[in-house]
C-alpha cells in the first residue's frame, strides 16, 4: 500500500509541475546575477539586509544573493581582495588598513547598512552608576585580533 500511495504522490507531483510552470521559474533562476556577499558576522543589526533576502527583494532586481558569513573584518576584506567575494560587508576601518598596505586595487566603501554603531560595552559585575572615567586603568578585551579597531 505504501508504494501505491508513493507513485500516486510522485505522479501527481510531476503533473503539478507541469502546469505550474516550474520548468519556467528554472529558466528565470539562470537568468539571475550571482553575487556574494561576505558579512563580518550574522547580527540582529543587519536585520534589513535578511529581510530583503528572506522577502525576495534581490531576487526581483536580478541578483542571485549567496550570503556567506566571514567571522571578522579581516577575513571578509581577504575574501574581498581575493576575488571569494563581490561585496564585503564590514566597517570601514578594513579598507582603510587594505590601502595603507598597498593594496593595488583598493576597496571602495559605498553603502551604509545600519544607522549606528552596534558596538557595546558588557562588565562582568553590576555597575549601576557607570562612568566612562571608570575605565581608567583597567583592562578590556576588544575582541579577536583584526576584528575590531585597538582604540574601540
Amino acid at each position: 500500500m505504501r508504494k501505491e500511495v508513493s507513485v500516486l504522490f510522485a505522479i501527481v507531483l510531476g503533473i503539478s509541475t507541469i502546469f505550474t510552470g516550474c520548468g519556467k521559474e528554472k529558466k528565470e533562476e539562470a537568468e539571475l546575477t550571482p553575487v556574494t556577499l561576505n558579512e563580518v558576522a550574522h547580527s540582529i543589526f543587519y536585520a534589513p539586509q535578511y529581510v530583503a533576502v528572506e522577502e525576495g527583494y534581490f531576487v526581483k532586481e536580478g541578483i542571485k544573493l549567496e550570503l556567506v558569513t566571514g567571522f571578522g573584518a579581516d577575513k571578509v576584506m581577504a575574501a574581498v581582495l581575493s576575488g571569494d567575494a563581490d561585496i564585503g560587508f564590514m566597517g570601514s576601518e578594513a579598507s582603510i588598513y587594505a590601502y595603507q598596505q598597498g593594496a593595488q586595487d583598493p576597496v571602495i566603501n559605498f553603502a551604509q547598512l545600519t544607522q549606528r554603531a552596534g558596538n557595546f560595552l558588557v562588565a562582568r559585575e553590576k555597575m549601576p552608576d557607570f562612568k566612562w572615567e571608570d575605565l581608567k586603568g583597567t583592562d578590556i578585551l576588544g575582541g579577536r585580533k583584526g576584528g575590531v579597531h585597538i582604540l574601540m
